[in-house]
């Protein structure tokens, strides 16, 4: 099942500062592990420009002894291992620059099946939760699997709503197979399994869940997927950095917008405001962008355009004609036209954008929904 090539990935993995780019490097210029492994120091060091503190590392035995235990690991509890290097990768990963070399994989992860990720707080609040079963309910027919990463709050609701509507479900991991955190989610890791799911993870049973794991495991959540939804995330909540991943990795970006008084909206308000991510201002209007097949029954909107009117100023109004009369309208050419800068004219914008008559493009244009 496993190849000497696997043996001598994670080995070279495990050496002291090889990280993914190092990793990279050395397979790139001489073709398999076990080459680079079996290198002389002083070629890493001259020909590679690596330090001698790592190159005196690698083709350390005690690694190579850490990889035969891996792999006795893996054999025992049907994990299998996946090398950047010969392509083994889920297809969207293996085309971003930062993807891990190794990547284990528990259970089933079928790439012919549409993946969104679905990421947000640990804190859900009622609104996040109330969207995440509104919009699972709409997209449980529509041939798609969701992914997240296990964590409490949003990522636990996304499994838990995917097993209960028989949608596949995928949760990457912040650390090695050997434990799972958190550990009141280990439940609901088996049944992910159970069910068809699969956990992914690029960390083997040495890595425990140290904090700046979280922020690389957000990565493979971002690239896995053509999409990512965010639910519910503060300033600065972790989500962000799966935001920042998924804009680097040109994947498409929605966030679910709310109060501004809301704490864990306000996050989803910044980055919809910041135009990297569009807004959600209903189910439908989601899943037609997405490119899925419409559902047969109408789906409620999540801000009725009924209610919206009422609650235009003039200010608004002013600008949402503006917008109406000039179809895909940058940002600068809206300002020549309504008098007022830019900076104030931004707000203006995301609050109707948040109301749902208007919506964002790259490059700062704008078009009525």
């Amino acid at each position: 099942m496993f190849s000497d090539e696997h043996l001598y990935s994670i080995a070279l993995r495990k050496s002291a500062l090889v990280g993914d780019a190092i990793f990279k490097r050395l397979i790139d210029a001489e073709g398999s592990a076990e080459k680079v492994w079996k290198l002389p120091k002083r070629k890493i060091t001259k020909t590679y420009g690596i330090g001698e503190k790592i190159s005196a590392d690698i083709g350390n035995e005690n690694h190579l002894k850490f990889a035969e235990k891996e792999i006795e690991f893996c054999l025992k509890n049907q994990i299998k291992i996946h090398l950047r290097h010969r392509k083994d990768l889920p297809k969207l990963l293996q085309q971003c620059d930062d993807a891990p070399a190794i990547l284990y994989q528990k259970g089933v992860f079928n790439e012919e099946i549409f993946p969104v990720s679905i990421v947000g707080t640990r804190n859900i609040t009622a609104y996040g939760k109330h969207f995440v079963e509104e919009l699972l309910e709409e997209l449980k027919t529509l041939g798609i699997q969701t992914v997240s990463g296990l964590a409490l709050g949003v990522d636990s609701e996304v499994h838990q709503k995917s097993l209960e509507k028989n949608i596949p479900t995928t949760a990457v991991l912040a650390h090695g197979f050997h434990t799972l955190y958190p550990s009141k989610n280990k439940i609901l890791s088996e049944k992910i399994l159970e069910n068809g799911g699969a956990l992914f993870t690029e960390f083997n049973t040495s890595q425990k869940p140290d904090r700046e794991n979280f922020i690389q495991r957000n990565r493979i959540v971002a690239a896995i997927s053509p999409v990512t939804i965010v639910v519910e995330t503060a300033f600065g909540g972790g989500s962000i950095s799966t935001v920042t991943f998924a804009n680097s990795y040109n994947r498409d970006v929605y966030a679910l917008p709310g109060k501004i008084t809301d704490k864990y909206s306000q996050g989803c308000n910044q980055i919809i405001a910041q135009h990297k991510a569009a807004t959600i201002s209903t189910v439908k209007d989601l899943i037609k962008d997405l490119g899925l097949n419409e559902p047969k029954e109408k789906i409620g909107e999540l801000f009725p355009k009924s209610e919206i009117r009422l609650q235009m100023t003039d200010e608004q109004q002013q600008i949402y004609n503006i917008i109406k009369n000039h179809p895909q309208i940058t940002l600068d050419e809206l300002s020549e036209i309504a008098g007022v800068a830019t900076y104030k004219i931004l707000p203006l914008l995301l609050e109707i954008e948040i109301l749902g008559y208007i919506k964002s493009f790259s490059g700062r244009q704008f078009q009525v929904i």
